[in-house]
Protein backbone atom coordinates (compact mmCIF):
# COMPACT_ATOMS: atom_id res chain seq x y z
CA UNK A 1 0.00 0.00 0.00
CA UNK A 2 0.84 3.31 -0.95
CA UNK A 3 1.57 6.32 1.50
CA UNK A 4 -1.46 7.61 0.06
CA UNK A 5 -3.49 5.45 -0.05
CA UNK A 6 -2.88 4.79 3.59
CA UNK A 7 -3.75 8.33 4.10
CA UNK A 8 -6.77 8.07 2.66
CA UNK A 9 -7.76 5.11 4.00
CA UNK A 10 -6.36 6.52 7.37
CA UNK A 11 -9.77 6.90 9.90
CA UNK A 12 -9.43 10.48 11.04
CA UNK A 13 -11.38 13.57 12.25
CA UNK A 14 -11.55 17.22 10.99
CA UNK A 15 -11.56 19.41 13.73
CA UNK A 16 -11.04 22.63 11.85
CA UNK A 17 -12.80 22.96 8.53
CA UNK A 18 -15.04 26.01 7.58
CA UNK A 19 -17.96 25.11 5.51
CA UNK A 20 -18.31 28.58 3.93
CA UNK A 21 -14.29 27.73 2.73
CA UNK A 22 -15.15 24.58 1.09
CA UNK A 23 -17.25 26.65 -1.67
CA UNK A 24 -15.92 25.84 -4.61
CA UNK A 25 -15.98 27.83 -7.64
CA UNK A 26 -18.29 25.42 -9.74
CA UNK A 27 -20.94 25.63 -6.82
CA UNK A 28 -20.33 29.46 -6.41
CA UNK A 29 -21.10 29.62 -10.10
CA UNK A 30 -24.16 27.16 -9.66
CA UNK A 31 -25.72 29.15 -6.55
CA UNK A 32 -25.29 32.75 -7.97
CA UNK A 33 -27.20 31.49 -11.05
CA UNK A 34 -30.00 29.87 -9.16
CA UNK A 35 -30.21 33.22 -6.47
CA UNK A 36 -29.50 35.49 -9.81
CA UNK A 37 -26.74 36.86 -7.73
CA UNK A 38 -23.60 38.78 -9.35
CA UNK A 39 -20.17 37.86 -8.32
CA UNK A 40 -17.11 40.00 -9.61
CA UNK A 41 -15.42 37.07 -11.53
CA UNK A 42 -16.34 35.85 -15.17
CA UNK A 43 -15.35 31.95 -14.82
CA UNK A 44 -14.55 29.19 -12.57
CA UNK A 45 -10.91 29.93 -14.24
CA UNK A 46 -11.08 33.61 -13.08
CA UNK A 47 -12.20 32.61 -9.53
CA UNK A 48 -9.19 29.74 -9.61
CA UNK A 49 -6.59 32.53 -10.52
CA UNK A 50 -8.04 34.66 -7.90
CA UNK A 51 -6.76 32.70 -4.96
CA UNK A 52 -2.98 34.07 -4.99
CA UNK A 53 -3.08 35.78 -1.37
CA UNK A 54 -0.45 37.33 0.30
CA UNK A 55 -1.93 37.45 3.53
CA UNK A 56 -5.19 36.10 5.66
CA UNK A 57 -7.08 39.59 4.68
CA UNK A 58 -6.75 38.78 0.76
CA UNK A 59 -8.55 35.30 1.90
CA UNK A 60 -10.89 36.77 3.61
CA UNK A 61 -11.94 40.09 1.16
CA UNK A 62 -12.94 37.46 -1.23
CA UNK A 63 -14.17 34.52 1.00
CA UNK A 64 -17.20 36.63 2.05
CA UNK A 65 -17.81 38.15 -2.02
CA UNK A 66 -17.98 34.18 -2.60
CA UNK A 67 -20.46 33.59 0.43
CA UNK A 68 -22.85 36.46 -0.77
CA UNK A 69 -24.19 33.29 -3.18
CA UNK A 70 -25.49 31.39 0.32
CA UNK A 71 -29.07 32.36 0.64
CA UNK A 72 -31.61 29.52 1.09
CA UNK A 73 -31.90 26.37 3.26
CA UNK A 74 -30.95 24.56 0.15
CA UNK A 75 -27.95 26.37 -0.87
CA UNK A 76 -26.52 25.58 3.16
CA UNK A 77 -27.55 22.24 2.39
CA UNK A 78 -25.63 21.52 -0.80
CA UNK A 79 -22.65 23.12 0.27
CA UNK A 80 -22.77 21.28 3.13
CA UNK A 81 -23.31 17.86 1.53
CA UNK A 82 -20.28 18.41 -1.09
CA UNK A 83 -18.05 18.70 1.47
CA UNK A 84 -19.02 15.83 3.48
CA UNK A 85 -19.08 13.00 0.23
CA UNK A 86 -15.51 14.86 -0.11
CA UNK A 87 -14.37 14.08 3.28
CA UNK A 88 -15.72 10.92 3.37
CA UNK A 89 -13.52 10.20 0.83
CA UNK A 90 -10.55 11.27 2.57
CA UNK A 91 -11.37 8.79 5.61
CA UNK A 92 -13.34 11.64 7.69
CA UNK A 93 -15.49 9.55 9.85
CA UNK A 94 -16.17 12.61 12.36
CA UNK A 95 -16.26 15.92 11.48
CA UNK A 96 -16.73 19.38 13.60
CA UNK A 97 -17.09 22.16 11.17
CA UNK A 98 -17.19 26.10 11.98
CA UNK A 99 -19.68 28.19 10.42
CA UNK A 100 -19.78 32.42 10.57
CA UNK A 101 -23.80 33.19 11.13
CA UNK A 102 -22.46 36.56 11.19
CA UNK A 103 -21.39 36.15 7.91
CA UNK A 104 -24.71 36.03 6.39
CA UNK A 105 -27.25 37.42 8.91
CA UNK A 106 -25.66 40.45 7.94
CA UNK A 107 -26.55 40.16 4.56
CA UNK A 108 -30.46 39.52 5.62
CA UNK A 109 -29.94 35.81 5.87
CA UNK A 110 -31.62 34.31 8.90
CA UNK A 111 -30.11 31.59 11.31
CA UNK A 112 -32.60 29.57 11.52
CA UNK A 113 -32.15 29.69 7.70
CA UNK A 114 -28.44 28.10 7.83
CA UNK A 115 -28.80 26.19 10.86
CA UNK A 116 -31.96 24.30 8.83
CA UNK A 117 -29.53 23.84 5.54
CA UNK A 118 -26.53 22.51 7.90
CA UNK A 119 -28.59 20.18 9.63
CA UNK A 120 -30.27 18.68 6.75
CA UNK A 121 -26.48 18.12 5.27
CA UNK A 122 -25.50 16.54 8.36
CA UNK A 123 -28.88 13.98 8.65
CA UNK A 124 -27.51 13.06 4.97
CA UNK A 125 -23.95 12.75 5.60
CA UNK A 126 -24.50 10.69 8.52
CA UNK A 127 -27.37 8.19 6.52
CA UNK A 128 -24.74 8.45 3.23
CA UNK A 129 -21.46 8.08 5.36
CA UNK A 130 -21.78 6.79 8.75
CA UNK A 131 -20.05 9.91 9.49
CA UNK A 132 -20.93 11.95 12.66
CA UNK A 133 -20.73 15.66 12.65
CA UNK A 134 -20.66 18.65 15.46
CA UNK A 135 -21.17 22.45 14.81
CA UNK A 136 -19.06 25.39 16.14
CA UNK A 137 -20.28 28.56 15.50
CA UNK A 138 -17.41 31.20 15.27
CA UNK A 139 -17.96 34.76 16.04
CA UNK A 140 -16.37 37.41 13.78
CA UNK A 141 -13.42 39.09 15.37
CA UNK A 142 -13.29 41.94 13.08
CA UNK A 143 -16.67 42.62 14.25
CA UNK A 144 -17.36 44.42 18.19
CA UNK A 145 -18.31 42.02 21.26
CA UNK A 146 -21.69 43.26 20.87
CA UNK A 147 -22.21 41.61 17.56
CA UNK A 148 -21.04 38.36 19.27
CA UNK A 149 -23.38 38.80 22.10
CA UNK A 150 -26.61 39.11 19.43
CA UNK A 151 -25.43 35.93 17.98
CA UNK A 152 -24.94 34.39 20.83
CA UNK A 153 -28.62 35.03 21.81
CA UNK A 154 -29.58 33.94 18.16
CA UNK A 155 -28.53 30.98 18.58
CA UNK A 156 -30.28 30.21 21.89
CA UNK A 157 -32.86 28.08 20.13
CA UNK A 158 -30.42 26.13 18.64
CA UNK A 159 -28.14 25.63 21.73
CA UNK A 160 -28.37 21.69 21.58
CA UNK A 161 -27.65 21.49 18.10
CA UNK A 162 -24.27 23.31 18.24
CA UNK A 163 -21.68 21.85 20.13
CA UNK A 164 -18.94 24.33 20.42
CA UNK A 165 -18.39 28.75 19.66
CA UNK A 166 -15.28 29.73 18.01
CA UNK A 167 -13.31 32.66 16.76
CA UNK A 168 -11.82 33.34 13.64
CA UNK A 169 -11.90 35.52 10.77
CA UNK A 170 -9.03 38.90 10.86
CA UNK A 171 -6.50 38.31 14.07
CA UNK A 172 -3.95 40.60 13.89
CA UNK A 173 -5.37 43.83 16.06
CA UNK A 174 -7.99 41.79 17.32
CA UNK A 175 -6.46 39.90 20.59
CA UNK A 176 -9.19 37.04 22.01
CA UNK A 177 -9.38 39.46 25.10
CA UNK A 178 -11.46 41.78 23.07
CA UNK A 179 -14.29 38.84 23.58
CA UNK A 180 -13.73 37.48 27.35
CA UNK A 181 -17.30 38.82 27.96
CA UNK A 182 -18.94 36.84 25.08
CA UNK A 183 -16.87 33.32 25.70
CA UNK A 184 -18.07 33.69 29.43
CA UNK A 185 -21.42 33.68 28.55
CA UNK A 186 -20.84 30.96 26.04
CA UNK A 187 -19.43 29.08 28.55
CA UNK A 188 -22.05 29.38 31.54
CA UNK A 189 -24.54 28.22 28.45
CA UNK A 190 -22.98 24.83 28.29
CA UNK A 191 -20.65 25.42 24.81
CA UNK A 192 -17.30 24.33 24.35
CA UNK A 193 -15.00 26.89 23.23
CA UNK A 194 -12.41 27.44 20.93
CA UNK A 195 -10.49 29.88 19.56
CA UNK A 196 -7.85 31.11 16.08
CA UNK A 197 -4.80 32.27 18.02
CA UNK A 198 -1.14 32.04 16.66
CA UNK A 199 -1.73 31.96 13.35
CA UNK A 200 -0.54 35.50 12.07
CA UNK A 201 -1.08 36.87 15.76
CA UNK A 202 1.62 36.76 18.54
CA UNK A 203 2.07 33.79 20.80
CA UNK A 204 0.27 36.51 23.37
CA UNK A 205 -2.66 35.70 21.83
CA UNK A 206 -2.27 32.27 22.48
CA UNK A 207 -1.98 32.93 26.20
CA UNK A 208 -5.02 35.24 25.82
CA UNK A 209 -6.97 32.41 24.09
CA UNK A 210 -5.77 30.02 27.53
CA UNK A 211 -5.85 32.53 29.65
CA UNK A 212 -8.75 35.31 28.92
CA UNK A 213 -11.06 32.35 27.40
CA UNK A 214 -10.32 29.52 28.32
CA UNK A 215 -10.23 27.57 25.11
CA UNK A 216 -10.88 24.03 25.10
CA UNK A 217 -8.94 23.41 21.89
CA UNK A 218 -6.50 25.89 20.01
CA UNK A 219 -7.12 26.48 16.32
CA UNK A 220 -3.56 26.75 14.84
CA UNK A 221 -1.39 28.13 17.12
CA UNK A 222 1.71 27.97 14.99
CA UNK A 223 3.72 31.01 16.26
CA UNK A 224 3.19 29.22 20.35
CA UNK A 225 6.94 27.54 18.56
CA UNK A 226 8.23 30.87 19.22
CA UNK A 227 7.63 30.93 23.21
CA UNK A 228 9.13 27.24 24.53
CA UNK A 229 7.40 28.25 27.94
CA UNK A 230 4.15 28.14 26.11
CA UNK A 231 5.33 24.96 23.88
CA UNK A 232 5.95 23.11 27.44
CA UNK A 233 2.43 24.20 29.01
CA UNK A 234 0.65 23.17 25.63
CA UNK A 235 2.27 20.07 25.75
CA UNK A 236 1.45 19.31 29.43
CA UNK A 237 -1.88 20.54 29.75
CA UNK A 238 -2.55 17.93 26.40
CA UNK A 239 -3.83 21.13 24.58
CA UNK A 240 -5.07 20.18 21.26
CA UNK A 241 -3.59 22.17 18.29
CA UNK A 242 -5.96 21.89 14.88
CA UNK A 243 -3.01 22.73 12.28
CA UNK A 244 -3.92 23.40 8.96
CA UNK A 245 -0.65 23.31 6.64
CA UNK A 246 -2.10 24.15 3.05
CA UNK A 247 -3.54 26.97 4.87
CA UNK A 248 -0.38 27.79 6.67
CA UNK A 249 1.09 27.81 2.98
CA UNK A 250 -1.20 29.74 1.34
CA UNK A 251 -1.49 32.43 3.39
CA UNK A 252 2.46 32.36 3.79
CA UNK A 253 2.51 31.49 7.39
CA UNK A 254 5.14 29.45 5.90
CA UNK A 255 7.14 30.51 2.76
CA UNK A 256 7.32 26.88 2.02
CA UNK A 257 6.09 23.36 3.33
CA UNK A 258 9.26 22.29 3.55
CA UNK A 259 9.46 25.00 6.31
CA UNK A 260 6.22 23.77 8.17
CA UNK A 261 6.40 22.78 11.78
CA UNK A 262 4.64 19.99 12.35
CA UNK A 263 7.60 17.35 12.92
CA UNK A 264 8.88 19.37 15.51
CA UNK A 265 5.14 20.10 16.79
CA UNK A 266 4.73 16.47 17.68
CA UNK A 267 8.49 16.06 18.79
CA UNK A 268 7.76 18.66 21.37
CA UNK A 269 5.07 16.71 22.66
CA UNK A 270 2.16 18.49 21.31
CA UNK A 271 -1.30 17.28 20.34
CA UNK A 272 -1.01 18.73 16.77
CA UNK A 273 -4.13 18.02 14.22
CA UNK A 274 -4.20 18.04 10.66
CA UNK A 275 -6.79 19.87 9.18
CA UNK A 276 -8.17 21.62 5.88
CA UNK A 277 -9.40 25.07 6.74
CA UNK A 278 -10.90 26.16 3.93
CA UNK A 279 -9.99 23.71 1.81
CA UNK A 280 -11.54 25.45 -1.84
CA UNK A 281 -9.75 28.01 -1.29
CA UNK A 282 -5.91 26.46 -0.01
CA UNK A 283 -5.81 24.07 -3.00
CA UNK A 284 -6.32 20.10 -0.82
CA UNK A 285 -8.68 18.87 1.30
CA UNK A 286 -7.60 16.89 4.43
CA UNK A 287 -6.35 13.96 2.60
CA UNK A 288 -4.11 16.42 0.93
CA UNK A 289 -2.76 18.23 3.76
CA UNK A 290 -1.92 14.78 4.96
CA UNK A 291 0.14 13.83 1.76
CA UNK A 292 1.66 17.59 1.78
CA UNK A 293 3.45 17.07 4.94
CA UNK A 294 4.15 13.60 5.01
CA UNK A 295 6.35 14.91 1.47
CA UNK A 296 7.44 17.63 2.83
CA UNK A 297 8.70 16.71 5.98
CA UNK A 298 9.30 13.16 5.71
CA UNK A 299 6.49 12.02 8.05
CA UNK A 300 6.63 8.20 8.47
CA UNK A 301 3.69 6.08 9.12
CA UNK A 302 4.41 6.29 12.85
CA UNK A 303 3.85 9.77 12.38
CA UNK A 304 0.42 9.91 10.71
CA UNK A 305 -1.23 7.33 12.74
CA UNK A 306 -0.57 10.15 15.94
CA UNK A 307 -1.73 13.01 13.84
CA UNK A 308 -4.91 10.67 13.44
CA UNK A 309 -5.60 9.65 17.02
CA UNK A 310 -4.67 13.02 17.96
CA UNK A 311 -7.53 14.00 16.08
CA UNK A 312 -9.74 12.24 17.71
CA UNK A 313 -8.35 12.54 21.18
CA UNK A 314 -9.37 16.51 20.80
CA UNK A 315 -12.45 15.91 19.36
CA UNK A 316 -15.70 16.69 21.66
CA UNK A 317 -17.07 13.69 21.26
CA UNK A 318 -17.84 11.29 24.39
CA UNK A 319 -15.16 8.84 25.21
CA UNK A 320 -17.06 5.62 24.17
CA UNK A 321 -17.03 6.86 20.98
CA UNK A 322 -13.50 8.22 20.73
CA UNK A 323 -12.68 4.62 22.44
CA UNK A 324 -14.29 3.15 19.57
CA UNK A 325 -13.10 5.34 16.97
CA UNK A 326 -9.30 4.92 18.62
CA UNK A 327 -9.81 0.97 17.90
CA UNK A 328 -10.81 1.52 14.28
CA UNK A 329 -7.40 3.66 13.76
CA UNK A 330 -5.72 0.71 15.61
CA UNK A 331 -7.63 -2.25 13.59
CA UNK A 332 -7.00 -0.25 10.48
CA UNK A 333 -3.21 0.28 10.94
CA UNK A 334 -3.14 -3.15 11.90
CA UNK A 335 -4.54 -4.87 8.79
CA UNK A 336 -2.33 -2.32 6.52
CA UNK A 337 0.91 -3.59 8.33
Amino acid sequence: MTTSDFIAGLPKAELHLHIEGSLEPELMFALAQRNQVAIPFASVEAVRAAYNFSRLQDFLDIYYAGADVLRTAQDFHDLALAYFDRAAADGVVHAEIMFDPQTHTARGIAFDTVMTGLLSAIAEAEARHGMTVLLIMSFLRHLDEADAFVTLEQAEPWRDRIAAVGLDSSELGHPPEKFARVFAAARARGFKLVAHAGEEGPPDYVVQALDVIGVDRLDHGNRSLEDPLLVTRLARMGMTLTVCPLSNLKLCVVGDLAEHPIDRMLRAGLRATINSDDPAYFGGYIADNYRAVASARGLDRADLVTLARNSFLGSFLPDTAVAEHLARLDAYVEAAA
